[in-house]
């Protein structure tokens, strides 16, 4: 039996595919805090991180694939099949159907990573579509980068317990197959390229390898006429031999099944632990809403870090990607969290917030997901002059977004742990780093990390930073200290009015620059990011200097095709698609057009007033993928989704502005059992 021609190209074009640049959504995330596991939307597992979520991937983008071989033709399920990935409801426990008519089978898959165990799990329905017996053998192939490197890797089949295992230095994944009669039925360890001997079937049984190595394994069923078989796939991820056989053992001892459903009732319980009403929100809105909040976690490790994406197709741009801790996105994440009412979860990050943060008074550009300092591009000498390297909106944020968490659980010990590790520091380096002509915080970069200046957004993130940090030690007692951070926030406010609104143009700057003899140089843009002057407290949300100015983010930033949305700024250049400004000043993002919806929530003052926040959430619900996935931005002409997917920080707003849309509904119809609709756990 020879390999099939057509499946052979078939394989050569999506691998080219990867080294030409082009983007492959993620469609399935499954993790558990400390394993994080990415399927592509053709059904190719992408990414495989542990032991942090978002370090290591010891995939790093590359496809691991799955190929059914039956009447001797074989075909790989992400080039010739029909697909459907999705999630059942409310749980992070996947539902794909694949099909093809060509060879006459359907495969029904569940799966997930475990709870808590570093276990990935897929329970297979097998069927036959033709009324003929037949043998089907279906062969998974696994193309890893321990630790993030192809150099050095073992693969090796181990007889005693009938599994292959990867592994290099302190990183081993075991991978293992069982039907209802056997386990695996043949296996191969080769040199990366032994996908072209998986499609006659037939696999040549090398025991071990090393160096630059792949593996496939496979299983196979008998089936009679229209008869469906079920068998399971499993991976086990440790740090040590010991630690993976156990978990094989703990899986052939429970059974998948058993284990995949104490998952789903977990965390089915998990996001619906706090019962809401959500008025007269669509139950599509709820459904994205619990999706976020189930998403949100995956991308969060157990430590504390809240990552910002862990899509690795990004390395093919810039060679380098999301997978850090933005103290910025991780505030705002967190924020939204605490909305949502997951105090454990933010509390861990909020804790890892004053363990990174060591002797400095500021928080620095990005971490990694173990605490140590990421790669950065803000350089600390620049025009002959040495600089702090910052985005100080960042280390507002944290203090902002820990003030809100104290607001809503009053845990004052935990309070106290944090102001003596960071917030006090903080606060007295944010009164002391301005400007000496305007008093408004000194120049830093925008949050888009693209230029410096003294921005509207930064300068409303440092004002919440510091009123934050004035409540938290009023609470604490410090109410010297309180009385320093305060008037510094209402300096900072007064100066922002000075500088930053423009009577002119009756709006607020995007940023000015200072000169040496104090000359102010205005940039006008319009900016989405201009939300900040009423998100993070310094005017009200109806103030009319707000109004103007969202009005012109409205006016100016909505952009003008069937696909509509909100661009981040007036000539956004990145990931570009057209250069008509007028009709599409930028591509539209996901926290863009809601920070519009927030707005909208804010001042409404009678429900029919939350129809456009409503309209625009549902222009979120619009450009999800089929399982529910937000990503960072789309294409305005093709709703196509740009850049990472799923975006951290589109689901974390969607969730907070639902948060809000909530609240107001609450204020404005009164109680919630006679106006609003229970939504109950199923």
């Amino acid at each position: 039996m020879s390999a099939c021609p057509t499946a052979v190209a078939e394989r050569v074009l999506t691998i080219e595919s990867l080294s030409k640049g082009t983007f492959m959504p993620r469609e399935l995330v499954l993790g558990n805090g400390n394993l994080l596991i990415n399927y592509d939307q053709d059904f190719n597992m992408r990414d495989l991180y542990f032991p942090f979520v978002g370090l290591y991937n010891h995939i790093n983008g590359f496809r691991n694939g799955l190929g059914v071989w039956v009447d001797d033709v074989f075909r790989w399920v992400d080039s010739s099949w029909e697909r459907k990935l999705e999630y059942f409801k409310d749980t992070n426990v996947s539902r794909v159907r694949l099909i093809n008519h060509e060879l006459g089978i359907r495969l029904r898959m569940h799966g997930c990573v475990h709870k808590y165990k570093n276990l990935f799990l897929n329970r297979i329905g097998i069927e036959n579509l033709k009324s003929a017996s037949r043998e089907v053998r279906l062969l998974f192939y696994h193309d890893f980068r321990i630790l993030e490197s192809d150099i050095g890797d073992t693969a090796y089949y181990n007889p005693n317990i009938k599994a292959v295992i990867h592994y290099k230095r302190d990183l081993y994944v075991l991978i293992n197959v069982r039907t209802e009669q056997e386990g695996i039925f043949q296996f191969q360890i080769g040199k990366k390229d032994s996908w072209r001997d998986m499609e006659n079937g037939k696999l040549k049984m090398v025991p071990i390898s090393q160096g630059h190595v792949d593996s496939v394994v496979s299983l196979r069923v008998f089936l009679d006429g229209r008869e469906t078989q079920w068998a399971s796939y499993w991976l086990t991820v440790g740090r040590h031999r010991k630690e993976v056989e156990a978990l094989d053992a703990c899986v052939k001892e429970e059974g998948v099944e058993h284990l995949i459903e104490e998952t789903y009732i977990y965390q089915v319980s998990w996001v619906n632990k706090e019962i809401k009403y959500f008025y007269d929100l669509d139950p599509e809105i709820v459904e994205l809403y619990k999706r976020s909040l189930l998403v949100i976690r995956t991308q969060i490790d157990n430590r504390g870090a809240i990552l910002a994406a862990n899509d690795t197709d990004y390395l093919k741009f810039n060679r380098d990607h999301y997978s850090y801790l933005w103290p910025r996105d991780g505030a705002l994440v967190a924020h939204a969290l605490d909305l949502a009412g997951y105090r454990e979860i933010t509390r861990r990050f909020f804790k890892l917030c004053g363990q990174i943060i060591g002797d400095l008074p500021y928080f620095l550009h990005k971490y990694n997901p173990d605490g140590t300092l990421a790669s950065s591009w803000h350089p600390w000498f620049l025009n002959d002059r040495s600089q702090i390297p910052i985005q100080e909106d960042e280390t507002g944020l944290v203090l902002w977004a820990l003030s809100h968490h104290y607001d809503t659980y009053r845990d004052i010990e935990f309070l106290d742990e944090c102001y003596h590790n960071f917030v006090r520091k903080c606060a007295d380096f944010m009164v002391e780093y301005r400007d000496r002509w305007t008093k408004l915080p000194a120049p830093s970069y925008d949050l888009w990390e693209e230029r410096m200046g003294i921005f509207t957004f930064t300068v409303s993130a440092v004002y919440g930073g510091l009123v934050a940090a004035a409540k938290m030690a009023t609470v604490l007692g410090n109410s010297q200290e309180a009385r320093r951070f305060k008037a510094a926030a209402e300096e900072i406010e007064s100066a922002a009015l000075k500088y930053l609104y423009s009577k002119e143009k009756g709006r607020f700057l995007r940023k000015i620059e200072v000169g040496p003899s104090g000359k102010i140089i205005e940039d006008a843009t319009v900016e989405s990011s201009l939300y900040g002057v009423f998100a993070f407290g310094m005017l009200p949300a109806n103030d009319p200097r707000v109004m103007s100015t969202m009005d012109a983010v409205y006016e100016r930033l909505w952009v003008r095709t069937e696909v509509g949305g909100l661009a981040r700024y007036e000539d956004d250049h990145y990931h570009q698609v057209s250069k008509d400004i007028e009709a599409v000043p930028g591509n539209p993002w996901v926290i863009s057009t809601l920070w519009l919806a927030h707005h909208f929530v804010s001042i409404a003052e009678k429900p029919d007033d939350l129809e456009s926040a409503k309209r625009l959430l549902r222009w979120v619900l619009a450009r999800k993928s089929l399982s529910g996935l937000l990503a960072e931005q789309y294409n305005p002409y093709t709703s196509e989704p740009l850049s990472v997917s799923p975006l951290t920080w589109s689901h974390a707003t969607f969730c907070e502005v639902v948060n809000h849309y909530i609240a107001k509904s609450r204020q404005l119809m009164g109680g919630e059992e006679n106006r609003a609709v229970l939504e109950r756990p199923r």
